[in-house]
């Protein structure tokens, strides 16, 4: 189904979007309507334009890719599913996931991944080509943020104030530049073993047109909530 969303309110797009018998749909002609496939499940959505905030809340089991950009709250709360853009994206992407896989070819804005969280085999990933803003993994609780930094290989490609408040999950920076002024719970290594990055770089490499192999034999740091400090076991409810 091809739905042409140009001068179309943000609450009828929607309805045609839940209420499409098809299980693939192109929308075209997106220009700031928000909510767009929020709490869908079972389509494969291809967007042409640039979606609204909320993009993909509460999403459930969809793919989702934009030619374009997105704006805030990509993926809050979203559940299962993978959400592809190709372009920047705003400020709160994936807060609170759940699951599921955000993969943005640019920038990201400020609180990406803040309040992610993970349980059991619900392990949710964002994966940002670019750079990333202040505030990146704030509260984080689990789940895995990878930031490539492509085009910012000679300075620090992730902005202030990263990890504060992690309790749980890992970030991956492509740098030589360990991040600066890491909270004091947060311990920064560089990474040996790639086997956890590794599916997740050649996933984002099968959608945008970069190199999977040369983006894997640069330097990467993890940053992790330190197993030392007593202030990880505060939010958590399972031995450490």
């Amino acid at each position: 189904m091809v739905i042409d969303a140009k001068g179309m309110d943000y609450r009828t797009l929607d309805r045609l979007v839940k209420e499409c018998p098809e299980r693939d749909i192109i929308i075209d002609n997106v220009m700031g309507q928000r909510y767009v496939a929020a709490g869908a499940k079972g389509k494969r959505i291809k967007i042409n334009g640039i979606p609204g905030n909320a993009l993909g809340a509460y999403l459930n089991d969809c793919a989702i890719e934009v030619n374009g950009n997105g704006q805030d709250a990509l993926g809050d709360t979203m559940n299962a599913g993978t959400i592809v853009i190709h372009g920047n994206c705003g400020d709160t992407a994936g807060y609170g996931m759940r699951d599921g896989k955000i993969f943005v070819q640019g920038y990201a804005g400020y609180r990406v991944g803040i309040h992610m969280k993970e349980y059991g085999e619900h392990v949710p990933a964002i994966v940002i080509g670019g750079s990333a803003g202040a505030y990146l993994g704030e509260y984080q609780a689990g789940g895995v943020i990878v930031v490539l930094g492509i085009g910012s290989e000679n300075k620090q490609c992730v902005g202030d104030f990263i990890a504060t408040g992690m309790h749980g999950g890992k970030i991956y920076v492509r740098s030589r530049f360990v991040p600066a002024d890491l909270p004091a719970q947060v311990e920064s290594k560089k990474v040996v073993d790639k086997s956890e990055l590794e599916p997740l770089v050649r996933e984002f490499c099968s959608y945008f047109p970069y190199d999977a192999k040369t983006l894997l034999s640069h330097d990467y740091f993890v940053l992790t909530p330190s197993t030392s400090k007593i202030y990880k076991t505060m939010y958590c409810n399972r031995p450490m």
